[in-house]
């Protein structure tokens, strides 16, 4: 029998450390995200059975610990809508195209007429802009990443691209790019519930994401303020600087529910561990307050078991 499949064996029946077991679960990647290769996935640090996860009842969920591996998934692979977790995906172009470090403004943008128009809609999620005002792109991510303003994602993929549409085409590249196979971009916002992914392809998103320094700091911010922007400026994901959260991305419409992804820190013999976390489609038909909720419910469950039980699954002796 080979090497792999005595691993293999023992991982299952418990005899062996899980630390002996996992792959190489670190994230090649550029800088900035730019010119990198995207993250692969290491090999699954335990069973899902062994951990006893609080899965949620309904949608999707999928986890994985950076350099350690998967601690499984559930729901199936069959694409939901996934609302507002699309800015993502828009950010990592935007900066792919146009990197910054930490720190750096980067270029100014001029608000359009239609992203002033947009500002005043009433049906979905926007930030306040004036035409003609000139802000820069880190502040234009900002208003994209933390009150999720839609008519943001749709100005700078104008800005990047001359037109939604030819963004759109950069967006689902890279998905290709990361291995999305399961996802479909029509929109820089999300507002769209066309545009359909599976926890585990925002998952690779997810990792993607936390590679690249300024977009890592962005969505860690609780708030911010913007000139020229009523402010401050609070973030819609209501976990930060609780349970070890850290970032990333909440969404939510009637059509996806709720959806959330997260990152956070789990410790095991006082080294950290970033646990990586998405959760679709969480109360979808029903109102996006009561669909947010349920992914903010179900996140922290899942994120406070994982860091409970973690340290035990990573025991060298093999106990768990």
């Amino acid at each position: 029998m080979g090497g792999r499949t005595i691993r293999r064996s023992r991982v299952l029946r418990g005899a062996v450390s899980l630390l002996a077991i996992v792959g190489a679960g670190g994230c090649a990647a550029g800088r900035d995200g730019e010119g990198g290769s995207a993250p692969t996935e290491a090999a699954q640090v335990a069973p899902v059975d062994r951990l006893r996860l609080p899965w949620p009842a309904e949608g999707q969920a999928s986890i994985t610990v950076e350099g350690l591996g998967s601690l499984g998934s559930k729901g199936g692979r069959r694409p939901v809508p996934i609302a507002s977790l699309t800015k993502v995906m828009t950010a990592l172009v935007i900066l792919k195209e146009h990197p910054l470090a930490v720190g750096e403004p980067g270029l100014r943008i001029t608000v359009d007429e239609q992203a002033a128009q947009e500002s005043r809609s009433l049906s979905e999620s926007t930030a306040p802009l004036q035409a003609g005002q000139r802000l820069t792109q880190r502040q234009f991510l900002e208003l994209m990443l933390l009150p999720s303003g839609n008519n943001v994602a749709r100005l700078l993929a104008r800005w990047d691209a001359g037109s939604e549409e030819a963004f759109v085409d950069k967006m689902n590249r890279a998905a290709l790019g990361l291995g999305m196979a399961h996802t479909r971009y029509t929109g820089a916002s999300g507002i769209e519930p066309t545009t359909t992914s599976t926890a585990d392809d925002q998952l690779k998103l997810a990792r993607q994401a936390m590679h690249v320094p300024v977009l890592r700091a962005v969505v860690a911010m609780r708030s911010t303020t913007v000139p020229g922007v009523p402010g401050p400026i609070i973030n819609t994901n209501r976990l930060l600087g609780r349970s070890g959260v850290i970032g990333l991305k909440t969404g939510s419409s009637t059509p996806a529910g709720g959806a959330l992804m997260w990152a956070a820190w789990a410790r095991s013999g006082g080294k950290p561990h970033l646990v990586l976390g998405v959760v679709l489609a969480q109360r979808a038909s029903t109102t996006p307050v009561e669909g947010l909720e349920a992914a903010f419910e179900r996140s922290e469950a899942l994120i406070e078991a994982v860091q409970e039980r973690l340290p035990a699954a990573l025991d060298t002796k093999g106990r768990v």
